[in-house]
C-alpha cells in the first residue's frame, strides 16, 4: 500500500490540481494507494475539496509542518509513505521513478523540483541552486519525499523540534539508515511564494536559515515564507 499525505492549511485553490494529478498518477502504476490529506486549521474549503477527490481527511491544529506530516503519518495504512506539498502536482514518470527506486533497494529519497509556471529569474535561479544542491547533498525537497515505513518509524519521523528546513534534517537521518536517492525526474510546485514575497525577502529568509545555524530553523519567527500567507484570494 502506498499512503501520500498531504498537509494543508487553507490549500482550496491548488489542492484540487493536486489531488488529481495524485489519482491520475497512482491509477497507473496498479498497486492499491489511499490519499490523506491533514487539514491544519484551515478556514476554507480545503476539507470539503479533499474529501471531493476521494482523500481521507485528518483535522489538527498544530500550524507546524513537520508535526502535521507526522500527524498524517499516523494515520496512515501504507508500508510507503509519499509526502506531497498540496500545491504541487507529481507527474505519473516522477511516480513510476520513486516506486522503482525503492525497488532497487533505496530506502527513501526526493525529486527535483521545477515551477508549474513561469517565475521572476531570480525565483527560477534559487530553484536550479537548490537542484544542485539536492543532487549533491541528496537532499530532498519538502514539496515531495518518499520514504519506506520502518525507516520513518526509526527515524522518528519528521524532527518536530523544527518549524522549517525539516525535510532536510529527515533527509539525513535517513541516509543512516541506507541510500537516499534524489530522482532525475521532477515535481512540478506553485510560485506563489515568490510571486508574494521580494527577492529581498526571499534572500533574507535563505541567508537566516544557511547561516544562522539551526536554532534558526526551530522557531516560526522570520520564516513568513511558510507561516505567512498574502495570497488575496486566501484566508491567512
Amino acid at each position: 500500500m502506498i499512503s501520500f499525505i498531504i498537509p494543508a492549511h487553507n490549500e482550496a485553490r491548488l489542492l484540487g490540481r493536486t489531488l488529481n494529478s495524485l489519482n491520475q498518477a497512482a491509477a497507473n502504476l496498479r498497486e492499491p494507494f489511499e490519499i490523506i490529506v491533514v487539514d491544519d486549521a484551515s478556514t476554507d474549503a480545503t476539507a470539503e475539496i479533499a474529501e471531493r477527490h476521494g482523500a481521507k481527511v485528518t483535522q489538527v491544529e498544530l500550524r507546524q509542518i513537520s508535526a502535521v506530516r507526522n500527524a498524517g503519518a499516523r494515520r496512515a495504512t501504507g508500508d510507503i509513505l509519499i509526502f506531497v506539498d498540496a500545491d504541487t502536482k507529481v507527474p505519473a514518470a516522477t511516480l513510476r521513478a520513486a516506486m522503482l527506486a525503492l525497488k532497487r533497494g533505496h530506502v527513501g529519497g526526493g525529486a527535483l523540483v521545477e515551477f508549474d509556471e513561469p517565475s521572476v529569474w531570480w525565483a527560477i535561479l534559487l530553484i536550479r541552486c537548490w537542484n544542485m544542491i539536492a543532487r549533491i547533498g541528496r537532499l530532498a525537497a519538502g514539496c515531495f519525499v518518499f520514504v519506506r515505513r520502518p525507516v520513518f518509524d526509526a527515524v522518528g519521523g519528521f524532527d518536530q523540534a523544527y518549524f522549517a528546513g525539516e525535510e532536510i534534517v529527515f533527509s539525513e537521518a535517513v541516509k543512516r539508515h541506507g541510500s537516499f536517492a534524489i530522482l532525475g525526474s521532477r515535481v512540478l510546485t506553485s510560485n506563489r511564494k515568490t510571486v508574494s514575497h521580494s527577492l529581498f525577502e526571499t534572500a533574507r529568509t535563505v541567508l537566516i536559515l544557511s547561516f544562522g545555524g539551526l536554532k534558526r530553523w526551530q522557531t516560526r519567527e522570520g520564516l513568513d515564507l511558510w507561516y505567512k500567507r498574502r495570497d488575496p484570494d486566501l484566508p491567512t
